[in-house]
């Protein structure tokens, strides 16, 4: 790398990061505007026509950032696990993460814990193992974001999925639509729904720094960059080692292509990988179907969201103050 990774990013695959544009959130509205923006947005859903719910197409952002995690590197320190809880400020977890105990069981994100790390034993050599991160993938085509009636997710052009917990009305779409049974749900509040994963450090790269996890990494299991570099990288160390690595870059073109990359020596199934995804976004392979639903099934849902959603601003003609955006951006 032409700079230490304390430093500020460079043109380098391993270590390339910027900043791009600036996120966009909902303003507050007072609770009696919204109930008439509804309305009317319920009384014109009545009057679309039927090919309204057609999918837009989407070219995707081709300069967005990405991460290549390196199973052949790992060494089950579980350092990005730490580093990602002390970057988002979460609950210190039951076991220490010097702990080695939580790999006599294979772990799952929850709303506690962003991203895990599991052991496996495999077929080719049972006495070596491999570890595994496990974290949301970012979709470049998400199907979380599909599926929400209340558009809460957002595919930011820096690569991550950020969700927006105002706008969430509780209904779980995207845990039942992800691919990769990703999001978790906060069952510890129930009045106030929330579903927690992995943000790709959203605000740190803005910010033009390293994702927490990659930043930690002492291996150098994780390297972030643009995903079209880490793509090049990638089949680099495949052209460079052979017999080391599988001939596959996992997440290259399941469902459409994930910003997060994966190389490993033995076949991904074997690590818990969903095996034979399509190379399609579900999106493309749905968007028929979507387009012969009326539109009254599909926008009601979201209209009950947004005034769910309403419902926690307070209300500008009583005179009371605006309950701030709490999307929280890690800093």
């Amino acid at each position: 790398m032409s700079e230490s990774k304390k430093g500020r990013p460079t043109d380098d695959p391993e270590q390339d990061a910027g900043s791009g544009a600036e996120g966009s959130s909902l303003p507050p509205l007072s609770r009696r505007r919204f109930l008439s923006i509804s309305m009317l947005a319920g009384g014109a859903a009545l009057a679309a026509p039927v090919r309204a719910l057609a999918a837009p197409e989407f070219e995707g952002w081709p300069k967005s950032f990405g991460m290549l995690t390196d199973f052949t590197a790992c060494v089950g320190c579980r350092s990005c696990e730490k580093a990602c809880n002390e970057a988002n400020k979460m609950p210190a977890p039951d076991k220490p993460f010097e702990d080695g105990s939580v790999f006599e069981e294979h772990r799952w994100p929850t709303a506690k814990t962003y991203t895990v790390v599991n052991r496996y034993k495999t077929k080719a050599d049972p006495s070596k193992p491999v570890y595994r991160k496990i974290q949301c993938n970012h979709c470049l085509e998400p199907a979380c974001a599909t599926a929400c009636p209340i558009h809460a997710y957002t595919k930011t052009p820096e690569g991550a999925v950020i969700y927006n917990e105002d706008l969430c009305f509780g209904c779980r779409y995207c845990m039942v639509a992800c691919p990769f049974n990703m999001p978790a749900y906060d069952y510890e509040s129930a009045l106030e729904p929330k579903i927690v994963k992995c943000i790709l450090c959203h605000g740190l790269i803005k910010q033009g720094k390293l994702p927490a996890c990659a930043e930690a990494c002492p291996a150098g299991a994780i390297t972030f960059g643009r995903r079209e570099d880490l793509l090049k990288l990638a089949r680099k160390r495949i052209a460079d080692n052979p017999g080391k690595y599988r001939d596959h870059i996992y997440g290259e073109h399941e469902v459409g292509g994930t910003s997060w990359l994966y190389l490993s020596a033995v076949p991904f199934e074997q690590l818990g990988f969903p095996d034979n995804l399509p190379k399609k976004a579900p999106i493309e392979l749905t968007k028929s179907y979507l387009s012969s639903i009326p539109v009254i099934f599909t926008t009601f849902p979201a209209i009950f969201g947004l005034l769910y959603a309403a419902s926690h601003h307070r209300d500008n003609e009583d005179g009371k103050d605006q309950s701030p955006d709490r999307h929280k951006e890690v800093k």
